[in-house]
C-alpha cells in the first residue's frame, strides 16, 4: 500500500526517499516525494517546503491532498507542531487528536474549504461524519509512540487557526472555551479535504508552546524554536514506527460523502 505523510514546520524531508516530482491537479500542482520509508512505499509532501519557502496562507491545500489521492495514496499520516491550549499539556508531549475545531471552514484565500468547487460537478456531495478521524490510524499512531517510549496523549481537540500571525489572549480564551486542546495553522483544511477526498486521515501534533496566555507567562521564543527543532527526531521516530504497523484491511474513511443521484 502507498501511505501519504504531510510534516510541516521543522520536518522538510524523509530519509530515503529519493524521486521528487510535480504532480498537477485539477486544483493546482503539488511537490511530492516519493520513496521507502520504513520499508512501505511513501508519498511526502512538506506542507511549507524546504527553507520553510511557504507560510501557512502559502500552504496550497486542495492540491495537497488532490496530489496525494491522484498519486494512489491509500491513507495519510499528518504530523504538525502546535500550540498548547490545555495547560494540562506538557511541553514535548504527543497528542494523538480525535476532534477538530474549525469554524471558519474556509482556506487561506476565504474561499470555503472544499474540493466540490464546480455546480454539476461528478462526485459532488456532503462529508458527513461523526469523527474527522480514522480510528486504526489513531491507533497505530499512539502504539507507535507508547513503543518509542514517547509521552503521548490519546485524544484531543485540534484547533485550527489562521496564520501566519500567533493568536491573541482573547481568541484563545475563546478556543479554550470551546474544547480545544492545542493549535496550529494548517491541518483544519487537510482533515476536511481528506474527507472528502475519501482518505483515511490521522493527525498528531507536538506541543512547541502554551498558546497566548495559557500560562502566566509566555513560553520564550528560544525554548519554541529549540521543541520545533526537536520535533524532527521525535516525528521521525514515531512514523518511522508507525507507517510499517498500518494494516490496510483496517483502514475506512471517516464518515461517508453523500453524493447525488448522477454525482
Amino acid at each position: 500500500m502507498r501511505i501519504g505523510i504531510l510534516t510541516g514546520s521543522g520536518t522538510y524531508e524523509l530519509d530515503g526517499l529519493s524521486t521528487r516530482r510535480q504532480v498537477r491537479t485539477g486544483h493546482g500542482t503539488a511537490d511530492v516525494t516519493e520513496g521507502a520509508f520504513a520499508g512501505v512505499e511513501v508519498l511526502h509532501i512538506s506542507r511549507h517546503e524546504a527553507g520553510h519557502r511557504r507560510l501557512s496562507n502559502h500552504v496550497d491545500h486542495r492540491a495537497n491532498i488532490a496530489a496525494l489521492r491522484e498519486c494512489g495514496a491509500e491513507a495519510i499520516l499528518a504530523v504538525t507542531v502546535c500550540g498548547a491550549v490545555d495547560p494540562s499539556l506538557t511541553l514535548g508531549e504527543l497528542i494523538v487528536f480525535d476532534d477538530l475545531w474549525f469554524l471558519g471552514n474556509r482556506l487561506a484565500d476565504g474561499s470555503l474549504c472544499t474540493l466540490h468547487t464546480e455546480p454539476g460537478a461528478p462526485g459532488r456531495g456532503h462529508w458527513v461524519f461523526e469523527r474527522p478521524f480514522d480510528e486504526h490510524l489513531r491507533a497505530g499512531l499512539l502504539g507507535a509512540a507508547q513503543g518509542a517510549g514517547l509521552a503521548v496523549r490519546d485524544g484531543g481537540c485540534y484547533g485550527h487557526v489562521d496564520g501566519p500571525r500567533f493568536n491573541t489572549k482573547a481568541e484563545i480564551r475563546g478556543l479554550a472555551a470551546a474544547g480545544v486542546t492545542a493549535v496550529s495553522q494548517t491541518a483544519g483544511p487537510e482533515t476536511v479535504l481528506a474527507g472528502e477526498a475519501e482518505l483515511p486521515f490521522a493527525l498528531i501534533g507536538y506541543a512547541t508552546d502554551y498558546a497566548n496566555g495559557v500560562q502566566p507567562e509566555p513560553t520564550p521564543v528560544e525554548r519554541l524554536l529549540e521543541l520545533i527543532a526537536a520535533s524532527t527526531d521525535t516525528f521521525a521516530r514515531l512514523l518511522a514506527a508507525a507507517v510499517p504497523a498500518i494494516d490496510a484491511g483496517g483502514l475506512a474513511p471517516a464518515g461517508i460523502v453523500y453524493r447525488f443521484h448522477d454525482a
